[in-house]
């Protein structure tokens, strides 16, 4: 597996609006968050770095969107070649990890560009006037480093974007398996 770093695309950069189905068929849009905190989620089932993290993910999940977070997933990889990621097995992803949040299928790879998404998993928190405040990683724990997983980086940004304040601007990037692009 190759490494791959996070874009760190520019903060304050605008959300690029999105409209995606879930695997069930609905259509999920960026808009249905307008004037809330967003997170946006690069991820996919099979990347072991998504593993690490998948079970303090769900727990932060629920805790930030009781708080008032909105948050959602986006697995572009190339199911074609990735049969792991197929919107099917997203399914039953969601349901063995216990997923709160929507998990929506970039088939056509287009969102992913439009976020400049390099990895999985890779985060980016919007404010609620849909401008980018985070872009970095979960926690610096990392498959077989031995730190623990506890998303202190993103329960800080979160944090802040939810108290109405501008997060930290030193960001450490994601580090993840590259988006399998067709």
């Amino acid at each position: 597996m190759a490494l791959t770093p996070s874009s760190m695309i520019p903060l304050g950069t605008p959300i690029p609006a999105f409209s995606l189905p879930a695997p069930t068929g609905t259509l999920v849009s960026s808009s249905h968050y307008s004037g809330k905190p967003l997170l946006v989620m690069f991820i996919c089932n099979h990347c072991p770095f998504v593993k690490h993290i998948a079970a303090a993910l769900a727990e932060f999940s629920e805790q930030y969107m009781a708080a008032g977070l909105g948050i959602v997933a986006i697995n572009s990889n190339d199911f074609a070649n990735y049969p792991e990621d197929s919107p099917e097995k997203m399914q039953e992803e969601v349901a063995a990890r216990g997923y709160p949040f929507a998990y929506l299928v970039d088939e056509d790879q287009s969102v992913a560009k439009a976020f400049d998404a390099a990895c999985t998993p890779d985060f980016f928190i919007f404010d609620g006037k849909g401008k980018l405040a985070y872009r970095g990683q979960f926690d610096d724990s990392r498959p077989g480093n031995d730190k623990p997983v506890n998303g202190k980086d993103l329960r800080a940004a979160a944090d802040a974007v939810l108290a109405g304040k501008q997060p930290s601007e030193d960001q450490t990037p994601s580090i993840g398996c590259n988006i399998k692009w067709k």
